[in-house]
């Protein structure tokens, strides 16, 4: 591909690129670029808030690039502060070393192997002697640490700011240095830390790198940033019907963004709601699992809710003593999708007439519903439950 044409379908999807005629230079040179990735593994998985990254990684490596995915086994025991209003808890490196295996199993679902180089950056960052940090750290200003805007926010709000954490943007930058980088992929909240990569490379006599932002996926909840602790997010090694019940389950206005980010193009104006969310979902669990199972999922799904099929379908099973309609409602998203519905909410829905049992509306809040083993309870559109009494 041209360097132009090259150029022009990197953009796509991008935030911001510092700078763009520096990486239209990078992409004319006659020589693949080492693209940087770098994920801490804080947690055991990845979800499709990484996925966007990944799959802009992957980009780079279709056309002919190496991608270098710096797994942070050692800045993962600090924890990134980015966005952060407190402190992160510290892991151990066997924690960390856990969760890494995962993190390299799942990321191969998206890049393509002969391509991608995977190195932990406790390689060179546990290797270094007290003199050398002292001296990484000379070529960094504390107000350049302090004009990040968590950090700022932190003095404002007399939140502690942890002398470790004003390390991490260092040697997230080091990385930058080691595995001398010519391009660096991150979210809009790694601004910073990426330009520290920039600087360091600049006083070691390299070309500095070129920083791509991407945006930040929203999760499920559709404000807040996609995030397992959060529990608003969708795994990549979550089972297909798990994946597909949650984008099923996501926002209209939020379902124009994930079409975007995760499938890469606009959504069809004129296709259906419901429709477009089933070919969202569809081309997903195609991804991460495979055609055969993105088809068995949709047909499961419109037998669940064709009306007249839905005791057949696979459900999540609930149950309950007898209690009112809301009670009922509201326990039933927890126990069966860790969803909180307030009462208020499961009011509405039951008023609206969403809310079916063995496909009679229950649309009385106070009702008192008595289960019965083998009953369907339909919540709304997208989700229902199968009613069993534990044994």
């Amino acid at each position: 591909m041209e360097p132009d044409e090259a150029f022009r379908l990197l953009k796509q999807g991008t935030a911001q690129i510092i700078s763009e005629g520096e990486l239209r230079e990078k992409l004319a040179l006659t020589r693949p670029l080492k693209i940087k990735l770098g994920a801490d593994p804080t947690s055991p998985d990845l979800h499709l808030g990484h996925s966007v990254l990944l799959r802009k990684l992957r980009q780079f490596q279709d056309l002919g690039h190496q991608a270098v995915l710096i797994i942070g086994d050692f800045t993962a025991m600090i924890g990134d502060p980015s966005g952060r209003s407190a402190t992160r808890p510290q892991l151990t490196h066997d924690q960390v070393l856990a969760n890494a295996e995962s993190y390299r199993e799942q990321a191969f679902k998206i890049l393509d192997p002969a391509r991608t180089t995977i190195v932990n950056n406790g390689a060179w960052l546990r290797q270094m002697r007290f003199e050398e940090i002292i001296r990484l750290n000379s070529q960094v200003t504390l107000q350049q640490m302090l004009q990040r805007e968590d950090f700022r926010l932190r003095l404002e709000q007399e939140q502690p700011i942890r002398a470790h954490e004003i390390q991490y943007p260092i040697m997230q930058g080091w990385d930058s240095v080691m595995v001398e980088a010519d391009v660096e992929l991150g979210g809009t909240d790694q601004l910073f830390n990426n330009l520290v990569g920039r600087d360091l490379q600049r006083q070691h006599g390299m070309l500095p790198q070129v920083v791509i932002l991407l945006p930040i996926l929203e999760g499920l909840d559709g404000t807040k940033k996609m995030s397992k602790s959060l529990g608003n997010y969708i795994g990549v090694n979550e089972s297909a019907p798990a994946m597909f019940g949650k984008i099923m389950s996501i926002s209209d206005e939020l379902m124009a963004r994930y079409y975007l980010l995760l499938l890469g193009r606009e959504l069809s104006p004129g296709l259906h709601p419901v429709e477009a969310k089933k070919q969202l979902g569809g081309e997903i669990v195609a991804t991460y699992h495979s055609a055969t199972a993105a088809l068995k999922v949709m047909e499961d799904w419109n037998a669940r809710f064709s009306g007249k099929r839905l005791s057949e379908a696979d459900l999540p099973s609930f149950w309950s003593e007898p209690a009112d309609a809301v009670s009922i409602v509201t326990s039933a998203y927890a126990q069966a999708f860790s969803i909180t519905k307030s009462r208020t909410e499961a009011r509405r829905l039951l008023e609206q007439g969403s809310v079916q049992l063995n496909g009679s509306k229950v649309a009385d809040p106070r009702a008192l519903l008595q289960l019965e083993s083998e009953q369907v309870l339909r919540l709304d559109k997208t989700r229902a439950v199968k009613i069993l009494r534990p044994s």
